[in-house]
């Protein structure tokens, strides 16, 4: 055997093979966070860090390392067993490797596993553990006020205070608890608390109708429906050894795509309204509406719910539908561009984005970023362009790259993405793919897992699905791009005015419900 970190500790995957689980290679849990430093040095990327109890009652820590230059993951196993006084313990993946922080601190508080000398080991959710033991910080409560019950982290000292913002905000914005210690204007510290949406939707992905499975994983986060169902439809379509033609793989492109239009002009409109330059906020706004539309003449859904379905689409585009949608781009096109070739000609806009809510490229790196957030940072990492499925495999969108890390670049990137896509659909609405648009999806593989990536319009979705002995779904381990990014944007308020909380908070646009599953 060789060197901890060594490839033959490891199983190369890519989206659309199935492996059986016994064959995933597994390392001492002692051994696991040198396993990753391994992994990490040859280049590795974590993608991904959960947990599933056995019925032993150990639990199995999987690690997904993405290797973007050379397209594929790497996955290992690691299994933890309880010590002689019952205890699942084994050392900490995160000094090592800060970007396993959020993952160690879900599977402390769903398994009762203590991941010992973890730097900050606080609840994630606020939920009981899976078997109902104690989690590392006691046992659950239900009398307990959750998740608002929490020792935030002060700063103590002369004109240092604190300001509250949430759990409840103005507007329809989802719930978070954000905590800002500031020395007068300036931010110290922020801490985020989240938990308020959890809905315990990945259980709920287990249901043995796939339909209704598959509107559990559209609604994980609701703006990013055609995402979570690409990435969860891949993971079964591989299980179940099906092959989407063609036609399908482009209109569940052009979906995606369309998707990251209303989404990144709807973001793009809510900065102008954050910096009040109105007359592009306006229009974005309406533009937004305009691409939803353009979804809903698609599949009847402005949010493309019910447009994918395991082994192809439920609704086609035929040609007359394709050129009507073609028109129709060309004219937002030319309207798009024109709205945003004004907001960022503005000083006005320019002077308060530019320096706001600087991250560099090791930060973002190290913390483990992905979508827009980490390539404004210089972090080149799209699935698209690095682990290209589908449509993807013959239609190239570059990449958008910024390096400034601040509020600006992670505009410009929006920006840079909207031209890109918009090309895309139009050149894909041109050509006519063949092949039908379904094709059933055969039995799946028993004891066996797969994985479906997706770069939603936040960035990195992952479904990982494992079946039982017997074919069905036994275990699914959904993550939305958020849990990666949440502590990208604490990180990005030190040193900034209060007062520019709501632009940075924006240019992020993190997803609550995405992160509380």
């Amino acid at each position: 055997m060789s060197a901890v970190g060594g490839r033959d500790r490891t199983l190369p995957l890519r989206q659309g093979q199935y492996v059986e689980t016994s064959s995933v290679p597994t390392v001492p849990a002692e051994e696991l966070g040198e396993h990753l430093v391994g992994s990490r040095e040859r280049g590795g990327r974590l993608a991904h860090l959960f947990g599933r109890r056995m019925p032993d009652g150990s639990v199995v820590i999987y690690a997904f390392v993405a290797f973007d230059a050379e397209a594929r993951f790497e996955v290992t196993a690691s299994r933890v067993q309880p010590d002689a006084n019952g205890r699942l313990t084994y050392p900490a993946v995160t000094p090592h490797w800060p970007a396993a922080q959020a993952f160690e601190r879900e599977i402390a508080e769903q398994y009762g596993v203590h991941p010992l000398a973890h730097p900050w080991l606080k609840p994630l959710r606020y939920h009981a553990t899976d078997d109902g033991t104690a989690a590392p910080w006691g046992p659950f409560d239900p009398e307990r006020p959750i998740p608002g019950d929490y020792p935030f982290y002060r700063v103590e000292g002369e004109e240092v205070h604190e300001v509250a913002v949430g759990p409840v905000h103005a507007g329809v914005i989802e719930p978070g608890h954000f905590r800002f210690q500031c020395h007068g204007e300036e931010v110290l510290h922020l801490e985020i608390v989240l938990g308020y949406q959890r809905r315990g939707a990945e259980r709920l992905l287990l249901h043995p109708n796939q339909t209704r499975a598959l509107s559990v994983a559209e609604t994980i986060a609701g703006d990013a429906s055609i995402g979570h169902a690409l990435a969860f439809c891949t993971a079964l379509e591989a299980l179940g050894q099906s092959r989407v033609s063609l036609r399908a793989a482009a209109i569940r492109g052009v979906a995606l795509e369309l998707e990251r239009l209303a989404n990144h002009t709807g973001d793009l409109g809510a900065l102008c309204t954050d910096v009040a330059f109105l007359p592009s906020s306006s229009y974005l706004g309406r533009i937004r509406g305009e691409f939803l539309n353009v979804t809903a003449e698609i599949c009847g859904n402005r949010f493309g719910r019910s447009l994918l379905r395991p082994g192809g689409v439920r609704f086609d585009i035929p040609p007359e539908l394709a050129e009507r949608l073609r028109v129709r781009l060309e004219e937002l096109q030319r309207e798009t561009l024109e709205v945003l070739d004004l907001m960022f000609s503005q000083s006005s806009v320019l002077a308060r984005f530019e320096g706001t809510g600087v991250l560099t490229e090791h930060q973002a790196d190290e913390i483990g970023m992905v979508g827009p957030a980490a390539r404004a940072c210089g972090c080149r990492r799209d699935v698209r362009c690095d682990h290209p499925h589908g449509v993807f495999q013959f239609s190239h969108i570059p990449m958008a790259v910024e390096t400034t890390g601040d509020v600006y670049a992670r505009a410009a990137v929006r920006w840079l993405e909207v031209r890109r896509s918009l090309e895309f659909l139009l050149e894909t609405l041109g050509n006519k793919a063949e092949g039908p648009t379904f094709r059933p999806l055969g039995a799946l593989r028993p004891s066996a897992m797969a994985f479906g990536v997706s770069e939603t319009w936040r960035g990195e979705a992952m479904h990982v699905a494992f079946t039982d002995e017997g074919g069905d779904l036994a275990f699914v381990k959904a993550k939305d791009p958020s849990i990666h990014n949440w502590f990208g944007l604490a990180l990005a308020l030190r040193g900034v005015p209060v007062s520019d909380f709501p632009v940075c908070n924006k240019s992020f646009n993190l997803s609550y419900a995405g992160h509380d599953l």
